[in-house]
């Protein structure tokens, strides 16, 4: 088979195909596919391209997280990059016991969702520093009757963001929403590295013991983090003394 040949049973679809079947731009599913979220089609010229039902499975399961669980990209290419193989079986199965007994401590995934227009104007939150935060990963929005909304359990990263422009970290000092990455990146990595810890000590006990010790222990340690950052800064400062 050439290049331009093409296996129309394996490969059935074109990008308009895609389109319409799942109600995306062209430039959405593009992006998909820039960012490794969606594998390439069979391309038959530097425009052209066929693709399969595992294409047409993947964009609808992108869509699907993003708008059930609010999913940032971010968060989902790392799950489709297999980002828990370093988990063994049994482990999984301590997370999957251990995940519905925390809705006290870390949320139970609301769906509920508020209008992003509103919370732009209320906090001098402009759409480029939106759309920004959400290339970061930082949250997700969806379009629902053709309203941009976005979790209501996220709307605090825009109010936030908000408030930090109002005590003068401005665009005119040069601050964007780009300079939360180090947060994100530092707070991402310590999610894993907390995983990677806690984990293979937990494995052996049971799922509902097993939250109970997490849902005892997280709160304490957010505040460590709170304060400890407060300690370093403190401590910077004080040995330039």
């Amino acid at each position: 088979m050439t290049r331009t040949d093409v296996d129309r049973e394996r490969y059935p679809y074109r990008m308009r195909d895609l389109c319409e079947q799942t109600g995306l731009d062209r430039q959405t599913i593009h992006f998909y596919i820039q960012q490794g979220l969606v594998p390439e089609g069979f391309k038959t010229g530097r425009n052209m391209a066929y693709y399969g039902p595992e294409h047409l499975d993947r964009i609808r399961l992108i869509r699907k997280l993003q708008h059930e669980r609010f999913l940032p990209l971010k968060a989902i290419k790392a799950m489709f990059d297999g980002r828990d193989d370093s988990f063994t079986p049994e482990q999984r199965t301590l997370l999957a016991d251990v995940r519905p007994h925390l809705a006290a401590v870390v949320g139970e995934g609301d769906t509920e969702t508020v209008a992003v227009a509103a919370l732009l104007v209320a906090h001098g939150v402009t759409k480029r520093e939106l759309r920004k935060m959400e290339e970061l990963g930082l949250l997700t929005t969806i379009t629902q009757d053709g309203e941009l909304r976005v979790a209501a359990q996220d709307a605090w990263m825009i109010e936030l963001w908000g408030q930090l422009r109002a005590a003068g970290l401005s665009r005119e000092l040069g601050f964007e929403v780009d300079d939360i990455a180090i947060y994100e990146e530092a707070i991402s990595d310590l999610l894993d590295r907390e995983l990677a810890l806690l984990t293979p000590r937990l494995a052996h006990l049971p799922g509902d013991q097993a939250a109970a010790l997490v849902e005892r222990a997280l709160p304490l340690i957010s505040s460590f983090l709170v304060r400890y950052h407060l300690t370093k800064v403190r401590n910077f400062f004080a040995v330039l003394d």
